[in-house]
């Protein structure tokens, strides 16, 4: 069996897509007969192995994210493939191609939704482009053999639409890179962070949707016994006394070390998809204070942190207050089973696969009958 995944979302700051299809093709490459393809965008058209990348021009205000504009030579590509299954990991133009592929090859094709493109730019644009974005979306995601989300939130966002065939999709940590012996006894210092503070995180783009301005004002309200260490691309500078800022892309173990010398993670996010770093943090020992909102609502559970009222720093404060009142080394080790329980990848893309195997098997007949 042969798995396509195609994407735009392959930029080295792209986040949870990359860390999905890497974990993705890492599992699976050790199932006998199975084969996976990676189509990306690059700068020329190359393939290395199984990875393939074709030329798409360069965004200039996206950390790295390449744009395809002529889906043809997509679609091309992916034919070329000849996989048993296409899943494309966007809503632009290689979704398009990939649609366009199966039709031509016969085979199902999957739409990952990873993110909420119609709420992240209606923030940003108003209703109006909110309410076009979400017929654009619906339009594209129901020509999908099966639509996968990485949260119920989204899922039901979906089906509110009128997306019918939705999957709830999770996404996965690394249990080995992720893990509470990471931990650094001389992280703190290294840092210049006094070793008696409390110790706060957060890692991620300073994108809109993060709220990195709620973090601030939560950290000038719980004053100078606690401390906030803000690791990421783009972080702003002018910044309250009690926060240390890495302003840049952070390799995955630079981040597992700094979240598992970390006290806990403060998560100020409300259009988290499914909130991969508040999981990393878990993986990693330490509790998460995060706004009741999104996939944070739903994946970090009673007992592993807490959440509060959305951008509002202080019920932020209070809850970081309440947090470290309570056993907080028991919260971190609840954590830590939380996610093994549930958000290991092996276990994640073997129910992915069998999902596969299934759409594989009983679309085939019908594939052609259902893009009509």
């Amino acid at each position: 069996m042969h798995i396509a995944d195609v994407t735009m979302f392959y930029a080295p700051a792209s986040g949870g897509v990359r860390t999905y299809l890497q974990a993705k093709h890492r599992v699976l490459s050790g199932t006998p007969h199975l084969r996976t393809s990676l189509l990306v965008p690059g700068s020329e058209r190359d393939s290395l192995g199984d990875h393939h990348t074709l030329p798409a021009l360069h965004l200039p205000l996206g950390q790295g994210y390449r744009f395809p504009l002529r889906g043809s030579h997509w679609r091309n590509a992916l034919i070329d493939l000849k996989p048993d299954l296409i899943e494309a990991g966007d809503p632009y133009v290689t979704a398009w191609a990939a649609l366009a592929a199966g039709q031509k090859l016969g085979v199902p094709v999957v739409g990952f939704y990873h993110s909420d493109l119609p709420r992240l730019m209606g923030d940003r644009f108003g209703r109006y482009v909110e309410k076009r974005l979400t017929r654009y979306v619906k339009d594209l995601y129901c020509q999908f053999d099966s639509v996968l989300a990485p949260c119920n939130a989204m899922a039901n966002r979906l089906r509110e639409w009128g997306v019918d065939n939705v999957r709830v999709q999770p996404l996965g940590v690394d249990l080995n890179h992720f893990h509470p012996q990471q931990r650094d006894p001389s992280f703190r210092q290294g840092m210049g962070i006094p070793s008696d503070k409390k110790l706060l995180i957060f890692v991620g783009r300073n994108s809109r949707e993060k709220n990195i301005d709620v973090l601030l004002a939560t950290m000038r309200q719980l004053g100078s016994h606690y401390h906030l260490l803000l690791m990421g691309p783009g972080m702003p500078h002018q910044v309250p006394n009690n926060v240390t800022v890495v302003d840049r892309c952070c390799g995955a173990h630079e981040v597992a070390k700094a979240l598992a010398s970390s006290d806990a993670l403060l998560h100020a996010g409300t259009r988290e998809t499914f909130g991969l770093i508040a999981q990393e943090a878990m993986a990693c020992g330490i509790p998460v204070v995060g706004a009741r909102a999104g996939a944070l609502a739903e994946n970090v559970p009673l007992g592993a942190g807490i959440l509060c009222q959305p951008l509002d720093p202080s019920a932020m404060a209070e809850a970081c207050t309440a947090l470290f009142s309570n056993d907080i080394v028991a919260s971190g080790r609840y954590a830590r089973h939380y996610v093994e329980r549930l958000f290991s990848w092996d276990n994640v893309i073997q129910s992915l696969l069998e999902h596969y195997i299934d759409l594989c098997n009983i679309e085939r007949p019908n594939a052609l009958a259902h893009h009509h």
